[in-house]
């Protein structure tokens, strides 16, 4: 019953967040300056006002501005995001459509970026601690230190550079090769070689953080007094940094996970972009070019919608990981 409460308190707030986002974007959405019926008009080869105000009036845009947020509040929540003004069809089956390549995108940088980092990071602590190889600890925090401090977009354009236009090794862009029409295996391992550059350049920036943050959080815990009680006891160094040590260290790194998958959306816009990869990111920065203000409200959704999902799953792995924490708890996000 504590859980349940801790989980019904969760999922409470959460819609309570994502409302007051719907709410803040469609304004925000509002003030920026351009009017779509006008770029559509202009697209169209016809600037005249009867025909800016005959678009204004077919995708509501004439109506009060509180009229439009009611309106939109009730398609939200019967699943209807609207009407692209620039496409010609429906907000949610274009975000749909691009959905899955920025999952996978996302999904991959993330595991790379969390694995490699806290290994790293486990890596660089001992070699502090044991006061042997200090070297290979100062080699770990400087490569950390280095990606942390490179923007991305320089990474992203070195990474074509280096590995597809110099050496040949991998596709700079798109998700699969255009024309080559495979199937099975064949597809499978195409779209591996697509998401190799893009996977790195994403998940670079935020394996140097958990680098950082698991060496420095490792450091803190072994000089707990529990670990030196484990110590003095014989148990197996090994085992004192797997089962008292790093589980320990790991709450912190728990908690940025479920902050950095919200991060990574808005990273994938930029990564998206210079790889055109077909999520969307690449549709957001799309829909802004063309001020298609109904589809960049879905996507705002979409995402504003994930984030809160990632910090609720983040809340209830930390409970897990930590039995400590109480249903009463503050947990790992907001």
């Amino acid at each position: 019953m504590k859980f349940l409460s801790f989980f019904l308190s969760r999922v409470g707030k959460a819609l309570v967040v994502v409302l007051g986002v719907v709410i803040i974007n469609f304004f925000l959405i509002r003030m920026a300056p351009g009017d779509p019926a006008a770029v559509l008009a202009g697209q169209a080869g016809a600037s005249d006002a009867a025909y800016v105000e005959q678009l204004r009036t077919a995708f509501g845009l004439d109506k009060p501005v509180l009229t439009q947020l009611g309106l939109y509040l009730k398609g939200v929540a019967t699943l209807d995001l609207g009407f692209s003004y620039r496409n010609h069809v429906p907000v949610i089956d274009l975000i749909t459509e691009r959905l899955p390549a920025t999952f996978l995108l996302m999904s991959c940088a993330f595991v790379f970026s969390i694995v490699l980092g806290v290994l790293l990071g486990v890596v660089a602590a001992r070699a502090r601690y044991d006061n042997r190889g200090r070297w290979l600890d100062s080699v770990v925090t400087s490569g950390a230190l280095l990606l942390y401090a490179t923007p991305l977009f320089w990474l992203s354009l070195m990474g074509i550079l280096l590995f597809s236009v110099l050496l040949g090794w991998l596709p700079a862009f798109g998700m699969e090769t255009v024309g080559a029409n495979l199937t099975g295996w064949a597809r499978v391992r195409d779209i591996a070689e697509h998401l190799v550059l893009p996977v790195i350049t994403l998940g670079c920036f935020f394996m140097a953080v958990y680098v950082r943050l698991t060496r420095a959080s490792m450091l803190e815990v072994i000089g707990m007094e529990f670990v030196k009680t484990a110590r003095a006891k014989g148990v197996a160094p090994g085992r004192v940094i797997r089962a008292h040590v790093l589980r320990n260290a790991l709450l912190p790194v728990i908690t940025f996970a479920g902050i950095q998958l919200g991060q990574m959306a808005g990273g994938a816009v930029l990564t998206e972009t210079v790889f055109a990869w077909p999520g969307i990111g690449r549709l957001m920065f799309d829909a802004l070019l063309q001020r298609d203000y109904q589809l960049l409200l879905g996507i705002f959704l979409v995402t504003s919608v994930l984030v809160v999902v990632f910090n609720v799953i983040t809340d209830i792995i930390y409970r897990l990981v930590d039995p400590r924490i109480g249903a009463g708890g503050q947990g790992a996000g907001a």
